[in-house]
């Protein structure tokens, strides 16, 4: 079955000449062939294929189909479907199931789409490699001991391996874009409150956006486009207009395109494949009647700081609900009510999860609050002028997604800082909350994938997915 994108395959749904039903089985075949690579942490086996059957029911009738009418998606096991287990690849949670719909989920399913099943991730999406879940890493789909980045690293192998059309992933500093770019797809973050947040389990709740994974930009934007939108479920849901992404690409031409440069981005350091393929493809635009601008970024060496004392200190906030008492993991042996809060959070996070709660109850303690967190918040503000102001002078701000193509399985984890550093150039946008996109260049001299960073002004993702489009290399 060749599907190279949800056009192609609507097509064929429409003509008869698939069924909804053929196209599930198809797809749960591959994920069960591909069981051994710890992709899926729940798959919907029974619940897709009756979804399948009643849309196939649906059409036979001259139902109205739609938007999204037999899609088949993934999701990240950190957004809420009613009656299904909820996560977090954590065991203080591996046993619970949610009680409620997430927005986005809701939205989608009225548009026709079927989820496939729950996709593995880093720890409550605390990491960058996929190697923190308490179910095991996932490879990457190109190199089975390199990591397909985190913390969206399942939903991102889905989409490559073939397990999915579109993945649901969640984005707090880079975890859809950086495992994009390291599996070969395209991974979008929108601007933060274009997607409610209702059911998504917070990790930083002034960071955490729902974004999108999949092999084509359009993919993208229909995606986009069903979920976007004012709930009022959700106060930090934005009531800004939801635009028709699908024209807007369309429209976006590369002649005239101003596409910001920033110094900062092209560090010494940075790996030379990775360097070589970015400006390369920067090369090709102006060839093709783009301007490059050469910009700065004053103080982008301060981004990586200020986005770990923000986020743990939310994430500390935020995970203290998860204490044994009213839901999930709760510790066989305590003396004691004390005793069981504790033993049920030491036994129940993991390391990485336990590493960045302690974190943030110092940065928020007496003492330190003013020193750390009051800082980083002034840090964050110097940033949302800097970024704006740029992107008054040019269209896009480009640069590489990773400063390093994917790496091995294991040779980060004894190093967190080294860790961190992966999402060096994915952490600005979050930290502003400007929406952005990794699109796929192609492969570096080991045969591995790299990605390029674009982002653009709030509310602008039809012109983002636009200009990914004109960037992003025949599949």
């Amino acid at each position: 079955m060749q599907l190279n994108s949800y056009e192609d395959l609507r097509a064929q749904l429409v003509s008869r000449a698939l069924t909804c039903e053929e196209v599930v089985r198809f797809y749960l075949e591959r994920i069960d062939q591909h069981g051994d690579d710890n992709i899926y942490i729940t798959v919907f086996h029974e619940q897709a294929i009756e979804r399948a059957r009643m849309l196939d029911r649906k059409l036979q009738a001259g139902g109205t189909l739609g938007k999204l009418f037999g899609m088949p998606m993934a999701i990240k096991d950190n957004i809420a479907i009613k009656g299904s287990k909820l996560t977090c690849a954590s065991k203080i949670l591996a046993q619970y199931e949610s009680v409620y719909d997430a927005t986005a989920v809701l939205r989608l399913e009225a548009a026709d789409a079927i989820f496939l099943g729950k996709t593995n991730m880093d720890e409550f999406a605390m990491g960058s490699s996929n190697e923190n879940s308490a179910f095991g890493n996932v490879p990457n789909p190109f190199d089975k001991n390199r990591v397909p980045g985190g913390s969206s690293g399942g939903s991102a192998a889905a989409v490559a391996f073939g397990l999915a059309m579109v993945a649901l992933g969640s984005d707090t500093g880079g975890s859809v874009r950086q495992p994009a770019g390291f599996c070969d797809i395209v991974g979008l973050k929108p601007t933060y409150g274009r997607i409610s947040r209702y059911g998504l389990v917070a990790f930083a709740s002034s960071f955490d956006q729902i974004g999108v994974l999949a092999r084509h930009c359009d993919d993208a934007a229909l995606v986009l486009e069903v979920m976007a939108g004012r709930d009022e479920r959700d106060a930090t849901s934005s009531a800004h207009a939801v635009d028709n992404y699908s024209q807007q690409i369309a429209a976006v031409s590369v002649e005239g395109l101003k596409i910001g440069v920033p110094k900062e981005y092209f560090p010494e350091n940075l790996n030379a494949d990775v360097s070589r393929m970015v400006r390369g493809k920067l090369s090709e635009l102006r060839d093709r009647g783009a301007e490059l601008v050469e910009i700065t970024l004053p103080d982008s060496q301060y981004a990586i700081a200020a986005y770990y004392i923000l986020v743990t200190a939310e994430a500390s906030s935020n995970l203290a609900r998860f204490d044994g008492a009213r839901y999930g993991y709760r510790a066989e042996h305590a003396e004691n009510l004390a005793a069981m809060y504790v033993n049920s959070r030491t036994e129940g996070f993991g390391r990485e999860v336990k590493r960045r709660i302690m974190l943030g109850t110092y940065v928020l303690s007496a003492g330190y609050y003013d020193t750390y967190y009051k800082k980083a918040q002034q840090v964050r503000r110097v940033f949302q002028d800097r970024y704006r102001e740029a992107l008054e002078k040019v269209d896009v701000i480009a640069g590489p997604t990773s400063p390093f193509p994917p790496f091995g399985i294991g040779d980060k984890t004894g190093d967190p800082l080294e860790m961190y550093l992966a999402d060096v150039f994915t952490v600005p946008a979050s930290i502003v909350g400007m929406p952005a996109v990794s699109v796929p260049l192609g492969f570096d001299s080991l045969k591995l994938p790299v990605g390029m960073h674009l982002i653009c002004n709030f509310f602008e993702e039809g012109k983002l997915l636009g200009i990914a489009k004109l960037m992003q290399r025949s599949l």
